[in-house]
């Protein structure tokens, strides 16, 4: 998905019909052009075609801005991983790497999000809708793992967090250094899905869980 917009010529001044979506949609188109951290709050209010000054109608500034877009891609990520997800269906470890696959999906399909959540530095204590978002998003990686875990017997079941921060920082990994849409991916002799599959299979060979996903 694109947000790039043609910028006008000219500011249209304070009235606008949906100017904090106008906003959000500049600064998606921003954050993929210079990153989230490369342009101003002045220059999402052209982009915007509004008056500098408009956008304070509804953004203290272009850190409560950032926190709203990270805010929209952890909701949408939580949605994509949750259909992925799906539950545990048909069984923990096919729906575990159907949720890896997803992952990287949308890494690679929503960079401007993406940078927005993880490369922004935007703190998840910003507003309580951002960290409500990224813990719903978290909690699918969680519920993997504890499935997962349930399978292994009494005694040799690791705890449930480590297991998914572990999940999360290979799959966040992968993405970031193999995944990308843009310039910033390194080459790879196999596809980023295929690598974090395999480097989930030796993880979960190490815990005794591995069973490979039917083809």
């Amino acid at each position: 998905m694109s947000w790039k917009r043609d910028r006008p010529d000219t500011p249209r001044g304070y009235h606008h019909g949906n100017l904090k979506e106008e906003l959000v949609k500049a600064a998606l188109g921003l954050i993929g052009e210079k990153g989230p951290n490369g342009f101003t709050f002045a220059e999402a209010a052209r982009m915007a075609g509004v008056s500098p000054a408009a956008p304070y109608r509804h953004f203290r500034d272009r850190d409560e801005l950032l926190a709203d877009v990270a805010t929209r891609g952890f909701e949408a990520f939580q949605t994509a991983l949750s259909k992925a997800w799906d539950q545990g269906r048909p069984d923990p470890e096919t729906a575990f790497h159907r949720l890896g696959r997803a992952y990287l999906a949308f890494a690679h399909d929503e960079p401007a999000y993406y940078s927005a959540m993880f490369e922004a530095g935007v703190p998840l204590d910003a507003s309580p809708a951002l960290r409500a978002a990224a813990d719903l998003a978290f909690a699918d990686l969680r519920q993997a793992a504890e499935a997962l875990i349930a399978r292994l017997p009494q005694g040799k079941r690791p705890p449930a967090l480590m297991m998914a921060l572990h999940i999360w920082a290979m799959s966040h990994g992968i993405a970031a250094l193999f995944g990308r849409a843009d310039g910033g991916r390194r080459p790879l002799p196999m596809s980023a899905a295929e690598l974090l599959e395999a480097g989930m299979l030796i993880y979960l060979q190490g815990l005794g869980l591995d069973r490979r996903p039917p083809e």
